[in-house]
């Protein structure tokens, strides 16, 4: 087994990458399809791929939302998770209250190993798994291009500025999923029927003993200006002019 027993994935319910966002009355309409976080899915794959070469004996789906969450859980379900837990909650989480309470379900599990995407796309913020790694004061490895278990321990390959970077984490850890980790699974209908049948626990952030009162609020959301037409030119001179008199960039 490797040093692991269960894996605890948190996937998180975004807007759709497909969707185009759009802002209305400063915020973000989320009034439009959702699935789940892109980088959580390939995490969720990467449970599933450790557990199927014997590395883990279980996986455990965990989500922080609204009752939709569970539409997410239900996925992760579907694609190979043994079980589901949904901290239900209608208020805005913050990274650092997702991270508390992600720090509480994992004290009462116990996993071996803590596996999440990079960051979400609705906020990229990018900060969860760190912040879960500290208040743990557990080995983390971010950005995860490559997971090989050994023992008590993972090596990790990760991608950086300069090249690959490979890392040595003990064992329990966080690791944090890059895009080009795996690509992952579509669930099939026998799946997606079994999934109705595995374990939802519901519980709340108050069962937790979290508070997850904001810390930072958001003033305003607005769009970016839109773009100018472009303009033909028929000379370098008529260029340089335009840059200079009607840009103001020369």
């Amino acid at each position: 087994m490797a040093g692991i027993k269960r894996i605890l994935v948190p996937v998180k319910r975004v807007v759709d990458y497909a969707v185009k966002i759009r802002v209305t009355g400063g915020k973000v309409d989320t009034s439009v399809k959702h699935s789940m976080n892109p980088f959580d899915e390939i995490a969720m794959e990467e449970a599933i791929r450790l557990k199927e070469k014997k590395h883990a004996a279980e996986i455990i789906a965990l989500s922080v939302g609204p009752a939709k969450a569970q539409e997410t859980l239900r996925t992760a379900l579907a694609m190979g998770a043994d079980r589901a837990v949904h901290v239900e909650t209608d208020a805005e989480v913050q990274p650092l209250q997702v991270a508390k309470l992600i720090k509480a379900v994992a004290e009462k599990e116990k996993p071996e190993l803590v596996l999440l995407g990079k960051q979400a796309i609705d906020d990229d913020a990018a900060q969860t798994g760190q912040m879960l790694a500290g208040l743990l004061g557990w080995s983390q490895a971010t950005f995860a291009s490559k997971i090989e278990p050994s023992d008590a321990k993972l090596t990790v390959t990760r991608e950086v500025d300069g090249g690959l970077e490979t890392l040595s984490a003990k064992l329990p850890a966080i690791v944090t999923t890059d895009l080009r980790l795996n690509e992952p699974r579509y669930a099939t209908l026998p799946a997606i029927m079994k999934a109705k049948k595995k374990k939802l626990e519901k519980i709340s952030p108050k069962d937790l003993g979290v508070d997850i009162t904001p810390t930072i609020q958001t003033i305003k959301v607005i769009e970016p200006p839109k773009r100018a037409g472009g303009k033909k030119v028929e000379s370098v001179d008529e260029l340089l002019a335009k840059l200079k008199n009607e840009a103001g960039v020369l």
